[in-house]
């Protein structure tokens, strides 16, 4: 029993010296038929094969989710055990796997390794320089079924599909009012908190949205980018020169439902409303 033993643990050690000494040699002898990757060992194949025959036989016992790799059932799990084994040690955000701590850590460093090599932009992750690489080959992915319209990432899709469903899924917990986007639902809540973030260095004035800022400057700087073409009036906001253009077209889409005067403007018929009727204009 004893020489059997031994006779089983040289087997083993000898076939290990061969996996090593395969690994040290750098001699690649199993090929992939399908994409003719090479690998030292036949194992390392056969896992390989998985990518091609999509076969994934580890799956998780609490949420039926498969993997082709073991260990990538094992990572799987710690989101049900909660198990976060790597941690921050500048913010305290842990994470289930190095790579995704590595990658964290960038925000605190600033590195960014990816860079462009169109334009030199940087990025702190090699997906985000994939996706940034499609501004230089026009190439738009992920297209609407419903009008055509094209975008680089799945998620800016994702979020197009809300102006046909009309999905709003983030609700303002204060007034009830639901926005598509959640950035929208952030520049909104400033409604209620009163924080105006951006202001303008010459009058101290402050915007909830730097959109705003940057129309308010025009106003210091006189600029008048927006100008009629009929009469060569500028303006400095565009919405300004859509009411001056229903001067030239005759355009009154503003009707009192009690005398059947039109308007141009909105304000102009709640003003009639209030002045001649004694009408408070209801809000809309």
């Amino acid at each position: 029993m004893v020489e059997e033993e031994r006779y089983e643990k040289s087997l083993n050690e000898y076939g290990n010296l061969k996996i090593d000494k395969k690994i040290h040699s750098g001699k690649k002898h199993y090929t992939c038929q399908q994409c003719g990757n090479s690998f030292t060992q036949k194992g390392i194949l056969s896992r390989h094969k998985r990518i091609h025959s999509g076969e994934k036989p580890y799956t998780c016992q609490q949420c039926g989710r498969s993997f082709n790799r073991k260990e990538n059932l094992h990572l799987h799990m710690r989101v049900h055990t909660g198990e976060n084994p790597f941690t921050c040690q500048q913010c305290g955000v842990g994470y289930t796997q190095k790579g995704n701590l590595n990658r964290h850590m960038r925000m605190h460093t600033g590195v960014k390794p990816y860079t462009c090599q169109q334009c030199g932009k940087s990025f702190s992750q090699d997906g985000n320089l994939k996706v940034h690489m499609r501004t230089h080959t026009r190439e738009n992915p992920f297209t609407c079924q419903q009008c055509g319209i094209s975008f680089t990432q799945k998620v800016g899709l994702k979020r197009h599909m809300r102006i046909h469903t009309g999905e709003k899924p983030y609700t303002c917990q204060q007034c009830g009012k639901s926005f598509s986007e959640h950035g929208s639902l952030k520049v909104h809540m400033r409604i209620h908190t009163g924080e105006s973030p951006f202001t303008c260095q010459q009058c101290g004035k402050g915007f909830i949205q730097k959109v705003s800022l940057n129309r308010h400057m025009k106003i210091h700087i006189g600029e008048k980018p927006y100008v009629c073409h009929q009469c060569g009036e500028s303006f400095d906001q565009k919405g300004d020169l859509s009411y001056h253009m229903k001067i030239h077209t005759g355009e009154a889409p503003f009707t009192c439902q009690q005398c059947g005067k039109t308007f141009t403007l909105k304000g102009n018929l709640n003003r009639h409303m209030r002045n001649l009727h004694c009408i408070e204009a209801t809000q809309s």
